[in-house]
């Protein structure tokens, strides 16, 4: 499988990367992936190879890329990368791996899903997204009070959370580094606090794909766990709710009793089956 990587901008002194897999049909749509992990872990080495391989059987070229993290970076940083990414995709990239400037889908997975929701609302924005597991809302209570779930796992001291937290802009950062962030975050109810620098929730409404659809945005897949421990399958249903209500062409594919992540399984039959339902979509939006 081969790969080529690249710089899209350097802020900082941090060159922040995206790794290019192409198919041999020139012209052909692309699909970029955001990784997950809360915007606070993750890199673009994320994305599984069984996932990479579906897309290019399918006829697809695929883009998977980083961005600022958190807590070093804030969330308008974050969102900037994720913009910058399309604009440099589509002025720069475009020449460079010969694929269709104009037939790009953005996906991603959690924190991901959540960031591909949020291009839906940029000035250069994809033609259509799938979103894994994201998030339409911020400001829930799922996300800004104590989560029962990561409350019953060992306890992070504040202290130590901030012991992982670099003295520098970062675009790369493997779990085992820097979970233990996102679970004191998650067991305290503090993940807004440590992820943006807003005054009040107010000035976070405009982060809220959900509160940001307009008559122009993309087409949308959501795919979603019923028992997801981490994102509330709610998060989905309000999403396809207000695209729905927006008039906008959206599909919710709920996995039966699928938990957070339930794309590691890629053998599973419901897995299979979802990421069919994935192809079909994109053949029908790109």
């Amino acid at each position: 499988m081969m790969k080529t990587s690249f710089v899209y901008k350097e802020v900082d002194g941090c060159e922040i990367r995206g790794d290019f897999y192409s198919v041999e049909t020139s012209l052909a749509p692309l699909v970029v992936y955001i990784h997950g992990g809360g915007l606070i872990w993750g890199m673009r080495g994320d994305i599984k190879k069984e996932q990479i391989a579906l897309y290019q059987q399918a006829g697809y070229h695929v883009c998977s890329i980083d961005y600022r993290l958190a807590p070093e970076s804030k969330l308008p940083s974050i969102i900037e990368d994720v913009q910058d990414v399309l604009i440099w995709l589509k002025e720069q990239g475009a020449d460079r791996f010969h694929f269709d400037p104009e037939r790009i889908a953005v996906t991603g997975s959690s924190a991901g899903g959540y960031l591909a929701l949020l291009a839906g609302t940029f000035q250069v924005r994809p033609k259509a997204i799938v979103s894994f597991y994201g998030y339409g809302d911020i400001l829930g209570d799922w996300y800004q009070m104590p989560s029962p779930y990561f409350s019953k796992m060992t306890a992070v001291p504040e202290a130590l959370a901030h012991q992982l937290i670099q003295q520098k802009t970062i675009s790369e950062a493997p779990i085992e580094r820097r979970f233990a962030i996102y679970l004191f975050c998650r067991q305290k109810g503090k993940w807004i606090d440590y992820v943006t620098n807003a005054d009040s929730a107010k000035t976070l409404i405009e982060y809220c794909p959900v509160e940001s659809i307009d008559a122009h945005y993309p087409p949308t897949m959501l795919l979603h766990g019923d028992m997801d421990e981490d994102v509330p399958f709610e998060q989905s249903l309000q999403m396809s709710e207000a695209l729905t209500k927006a008039g906008i062409y959206n599909k919710l594919i709920t996995i039966p009793n699928g938990i957070h992540s339930f794309d590691n399984d890629m053998d599973a039959p419901v897995v299979i089956n979802a990421f069919n339902q994935v192809i079909k979509f994109l053949k029908e939006t790109l």
